[in-house]
């Protein structure tokens, strides 16, 4: 009897296994039939769209790049294209004053204590007539604290002979756009033919408007001088040393390239003098988007109005030193013109006062090449199929898919690498080997490479913030929440006083603390970069587990300075 009941107990454990193999094989046959069947060829098909959008993707590069060292090796400076006399008069009397136009100076600001002093008391020193400037600030302080101390300095200046105007208003409706807007319907503004702008931490140079708005009196079509952003605290931290480098390429060739090109680009929010007449005729500031200053600028695009880049006059400001405060910047920059370019994508192409040319190049090369493709191709290939091709030895890329076209990508972007680019560009005009060479020996004594050892670090941590980027592109796609979400950039003033007194970021909520979306993604590479290292015979975990360090930084915020709130 007992022994038929072990009989039954062995035979049913069998049963048992014999079931679990079966179900095991059928699974593992459905993984392989769904592996073969569809995973890899979703992964060959990403894989070709990927070659498109990286050719795409070096094509605009290359083509900006080009157009921007043509304009350097033709000396096609705005001043040698564009007449742009000083304004010069022989009397120093009411008369002669009179012959400065008038200028208005507006400074929008949010509870901006570390900076405000610094903005304000560089419009106040700016070098114009006295009775033909205006330097209007736009406080939308909510604390009292901060209004007073505005209030005070406004005051302060206003004794010393400038015509200072404070204002504030109710509320804070349309953000930054609002503030503006509400300072142009003041009744003083009407006398003013042009309008300067300045962020609460930009420090333009006394000889700015001198240098600035002969471009417009002389040039009847201008409706915008854009000038550079220098960064004063470009040196502060690794963060802000990765954001000169694109900042730095931002204002040098995609810049220099739209406003030789077809005299459009993106006006930068700030360091621009406009013409009111043109912020007037294109309907004023607009709050439908988080990128009022890209909105008004292609709205004036589209009536007709030229734009000219003046990259030799440069502008202090200050870089997000923080994480959080860069990312808020990041998510508005790239939220807007998303939400920007499904608003117009119709009234551009329907406008009639613009070439075709100029159409395509504000629809595909400023937005969709530039903005959308880039963006997504950087994210899903080198942190998407890049470490999925491990687990997928089916799928190949090229060669020249996975090195050449990112080696060109970012040796292109080096032209742009804060002053490699006016190292570089004498070899190309040299006479001789002997010139050559002494401009050699000047570039390294002069550390004209200053960034250039970074570009590889600076390429990995583009990599992670195209996560974001494109997170906030979906955002304002699709308008979403998030999509008109407004955050002012935080400024920390002088650096060197926050040493003392903030070191750890404490009492933060844990989503402010880490990013859980980096932190996946980042060990999923790491994960890759594990496998590779044990199942392949290849060194590309190297690539896979740098890039995961650098996503994993930025998922605990272990870049830029930390302060607590």
């Amino acid at each position: 009897m007992q022994g038929d009941l072990a009989l039954r107990a062995g035979g049913d454990r069998l049963l048992v296994a014999d079931t679990v193999a079966a179900v095991v094989e059928s699974l593992v046959q459905a993984w392989r039939q769904v592996r073969m069947e569809l995973l890899v060829p979703l992964l060959r098909g990403a894989v070709v769209a990927c070659m498109v959008m990286s050719v795409i993707v070096l094509a605009e590069k290359v083509f900006l790049g080009v157009v921007s060292a043509v304009v350097k090796l033709l000396r096609r400076r705005p001043a040698r294209l564009y007449r742009c006399d000083p304004v010069v008069v022989e009397d120093d009397d009411e008369a002669g004053r009179a012959s400065f136009p008038m200028v208005l100076v507006q400074i929008p600001m949010y509870n901006e204590k570390e900076v405000y002093q610094l903005s304000i008391g560089a419009a106040c020193r700016l070098t114009w007539p006295a009775d033909r400037l205006i330097v209007q600030v736009l406080d939308d302080s909510t604390d009292a604290i901060v209004k007073e101390l505005v209030r005070k300095e406004c005051e302060r200046w206003g004794k010393k002979g400038i015509n200072v105007k404070y204002e504030t208003r109710k509320d804070r409706a349309g953000y930054k756009a609002g503030n503006l807007r509400e300072g142009m319907r003041r009744g003083y503004v009407q006398g003013c033919e042009f309008v300067a702008m300045f962020d609460a931490d930009f420090q333009p140079p006394p000889d700015f408007l001198l240098k600035t708005v002969p471009f417009l009196v002389h040039n009847p079509r201008l409706a915008l001088v854009q000038t550079r952003w220098e960064f004063v605290n470009a040196n502060d931290c690794l963060l802000t040393r990765m954001q000169e480098m694109s900042m730095d390429y931002h204002f040098k060739v995609e810049q220099e390239a739209g406003s030789s090109l077809c005299n459009f680009f993106g006006y930068n929010g700030t360091a621009g003098v406009w013409r009111r007449q043109v912020i007037d005729e294109s309907g004023g500031w607009e709050d439908r988007t988080t990128a009022e200053d890209m909105d008004l600028a292609l709205r004036a695009g589209l009536l007709g109005w030229e734009f000219v880049y003046v990259g030799s006059i440069k502008v202090k400001s200050e870089l997000p030193s923080t994480l959080k405060a860069y990312r808020s910047q990041q998510h508005r920059w790239s939220c807007g013109p998303a939400l920007l370019f499904k608003k117009m994508f119709w009234e551009i192409l329907a406008a009639k006062k613009v070439s075709f040319w100029k159409k395509l190049y504000m629809t595909y090369d400023f937005f969709i090449a530039r903005r959308i493709i880039s963006t997504f191709f950087t994210f899903f290939f080198f942190s998407v199929l890049l470490p999925m091709k491990v687990f997928f030895p089916e799928v190949q890329i090229p060669l020249w898919q996975l090195i050449l076209i990112p080696t060109a990508i970012i040796l292109l972007h080096s032209v742009g690498t804060p002053r490699l680019d006016q190292c570089c560009l004498p070899f190309f005009v040299c006479v001789s080997p002997a010139t050559m060479i002494k401009r050699m020996v000047h570039l390294m004594n002069s550390m004209c490479f200053r960034s250039i050892h970074l570009i590889i670090l600076w390429f990995l941590f583009e990599n992670v913030m195209a996560l974001h980027r494109l997170k906030a592109t979906l955002i304002g796609f699709f308008e979403a929440g998030r999509a008109n979400e407004w955050i002012v950039t935080q400024k920390l003033g002088n650096i060197q006083k926050l040493k003392s007194i903030v070191t750890v970021t404490k009492n933060c909520r844990f989503k402010d603390r880490f990013h859980c979306l980096e932190l996946f993604i980042g060990g999923f590479l790491l994960t890759s970069a594990c496998y590779d290292y044990l199942y392949r015979d290849d060194i590309f975990y190297i690539f896979l587990l740098s890039q995961s360090i650098i996503y994993f930084a930025i998922g605990f915020e272990f870049m830029g300075v930390s302060v607590s709130s």
